[in-house]
């Protein structure tokens, strides 16, 4: 049996990291972001499939693979957090774990950015520990994948 998988999927300007509001957003680029993912994960036997987009639909689409391709998702939904009904549903029409991760605490900011449209839909959610917060959302990931395999056998 192979290697199971994860997607990392980010949404839109995270194409910028490193660049944009570094003060936000750090230093670090969505490559370094990716690297980072792969190799905690890999630690723990599984693979991940990253892809970014700035397109709603796109984003939809990936969720949607899942349910088929991967066993959960790590998601950083950007700005589509706060709006995207698409992004909801599809996290709610998949079996497939999934956590909400955001790089900034999105709660010490606007007060647009409090609500999420998708945090009551996923498994999780991990926000303002910077990058860090990808390393976090894979490893609670994993133990939930593995704490409901677990549970199932």
């Amino acid at each position: 049996m192979g290697k199971k998988r994860l997607f990392l999927i980010n949404g839109p300007n995270l194409n910028m990291l490193g660049k944009r509001e570094p003060a936000t957003y750090g230093k670090k680029s969505l490559e370094h972001v990716e690297t980072l993912v792969k190799e905690v994960a890999a630690e723990q036997g599984f693979e991940v499939t990253s892809f970014q987009s700035n397109h709603e639909g796109e984003l939809v689409d990936w969720i949607q693979r899942a349910e088929e391709e991967a066993e959960g998702i790590i998601i950083n939904p950007a700005a589509y957090t706060h709006t995207s009904i698409a992004l909801r549903d599809a996290v709610s029409s998949i079996s497939k774990p999934v956590v909400e991760i955001h790089i900034s605490n999105v709660h010490e900011r606007e007060s647009f950015r409090h609500t999420s449209m998708l945090a009551p839909v996923c498994s999780g959610q991990v926000v303002g520990f910077g990058i860090d917060g990808y390393r976090l959302a894979t490893l609670g990931l994993i133990q939930k994948i593995e704490s409901e395999g677990r549970n199932h056998s």
